[in-house]
């Protein structure tokens, strides 16, 4: 789509929002309602596009791009027209004769940027939420999934009026494009590398902004975690997508004197979860492209204890582990964003704690361990954009957790309330009636500076 095309695309959805049509609760929900039921009905396509692009298994697709969708727009359906009204709030003494209240408002037009890893779910999610806050929509979905992008061009425009919500595929050429337009509200999702050019670009039109970006985000293994069940669900983590998620394990530590054992069962959970070799298994994806597969194969060095294994025609890396990794590896250099998992022992929970801290903040931070001390010694002495105890990534699936990012790994949050408020402007309202106008508050003042201190202080 060129130019000027975008240009009117922009300029069709400033006069659909300027007839107000959105800002209507019945029309929000009943939009909300076409978006359900367009995901269900285009459900096994959804799937088969996302094994097209990536050979996601079906599980996986269904569970991470379209329940997640499906739960999010049932919580927006049952909640909006609460969320939506007008808020009365306290008003301080010093204003008796005034109301207050706080009125949720759509910002207008929303430009919704998608990645490739989670294709439909990271731009149908957080499209969800600008319908339920009364805005129109542009949504650029991700042109390294190509089958997906196309589904999504096509479900959009059979289901809504472009005015409302419009689709803009393209590559780098498209999305510059689109980011020299001066939207009201930006949603991306991406690496920060990009997430700061969309912030330059954001702040040329003072645009607000949300960015869901990453980062390395740790796991730590205490010595007396449960390591049968840590290793589960650590390798649950890493390996679902094929290690490629924003808030996947990136690395270990793990207490030294765990280190040989956590490592075994890591091994045995792999081969339970995939069979002796995944490269067969049909619940294992592949790398999106050939870059990140080249980029990825570099990362696989040092001691190598488990997989390695590349398939360049199939964009196939198998599950790895690295042991005995250190902050000087090439693999530690970056957030992996694959399925490399790197080990490294620690000592001292202390150490451990200043180390992260020393780092950009991560999107998310997993602790595995039973000492409740520790737990909010962790939670209270690290920063990140969430937290599991005992688990990895769960926290994304709940509704009533705020997800988003802190410093690098990201500004703003999505899900359930968090995504209605995302894309609302919560504007300050204060009512005033006629029946008192205190005289003392206009020029010439007709009392003194201590007596106003007195009346200040009372009226506090």
């Amino acid at each position: 789509m060129n130019n000027e095309n975008i240009k009117s695309v922009i300029s069709a959805q400033r006069e659909f929002f300027k007839s107000n049509r959105t800002k209507d609760v019945s029309f929000r929900l009943e939009m909300l309602n076409k978006l359900k039921g367009a995901v269900i009905k285009y459900q096994d396509d959804i799937i088969k596009a996302l094994y097209d692009d990536m050979k996601k298994p079906a599980t996986e697709a269904y569970i991470a791009e379209v329940y997640i969708v499906l739960n999010e727009i049932d919580i927006l359906l049952k909640e909006t027209a609460k969320w939506a009204k007008p808020r009365r709030v306290k008003t301080p003494p010093v204003l008796f004769s005034a109301k207050s209240f706080i009125y949720p408002e759509p910002y207008g037009v929303a430009l919704i940027i998608s990645p490739w890893n989670y294709p439909f779910q990271l731009l149908i999610d957080p499209l969800a939420g600008s319908i339920a806050a009364g805005n129109c929509s542009v949504l650029k979905p991700s042109e390294l999934a190509p089958a997906t992008s196309v589904l999504i061009a096509k479900m959009i425009k059979e289901e809504f009026d472009p005015g409302f919500i419009a689709v803009v595929e393209g590559g780098i050429e498209s999305s510059t494009a689109l980011l020299a337009e001066k939207f009201d509200y930006i949603f991306y999702t991406g690496s920060t590398s990009v997430g700061r050019v969309v912030m330059r670009a954001a702040a040329e039109n003072l645009t607000p902004v949300t960015l869901e970006l990453g980062g390395k985000s740790p796991v730590i293994i205490d010595e007396d975690a449960n390591l049968e069940i840590a290793a589960r669900r650590i390798v649950k983590g890493k390996f679902f997508n094929a290690g490629q998620t924003c808030i996947a394990p990136d690395y270990l530590y793990v207490h030294f004197s765990i280190i040989d054992n956590l490592n075994f069962i890591l091994k045995e959970k792999i081969s339970e979860f995939y069979g002796e070799d995944p490269y067969v298994s049909s619940a294992y994806a592949r790398i999106i492209n050939d870059r990140h597969f080249s980029r990825l194969s570099k990362l696989i060095s040092g001691n190598v204890i488990y997989g390695g294994k590349t398939v360049p025609a199939e964009r196939y890396i198998s599950p790895t582990i690295i042991n005995n990794a250190t902050w000087n590896d090439p693999v530690m250099q970056e957030e992996i964003f694959g399925p490399i998992l790197p080990v490294m022992p620690f000592t001292d929970l202390e150490s451990v704690i200043s180390e992260i801290n020393s780092r950009p903040k991560p999107l998310a931070l997993y602790y595995f361990s039973n000492n409740s001390a520790k737990q909010e010694k962790i939670l209270r002495e690290t920063s990140s954009g969430g937290v599991c105890i005992n688990d990895t990534m769960e926290h994304i699936i709940s509704e009533y957790l705020p997800f988003g990012g802190v410093g690098e790994s990201g500004i703003g949050a999505y899900h359930g309330r968090a995504s209605f408020d995302a894309f609302s402007h919560a504007k300050s309202v204060l009512k005033k009636s006629f029946l008192f106008d205190v005289k003392l508050k206009y020029a010439p003042y007709r009392v003194s500076l201590s007596a106003l201190k007195k009346i200040l202080k009372i009226l506090s």
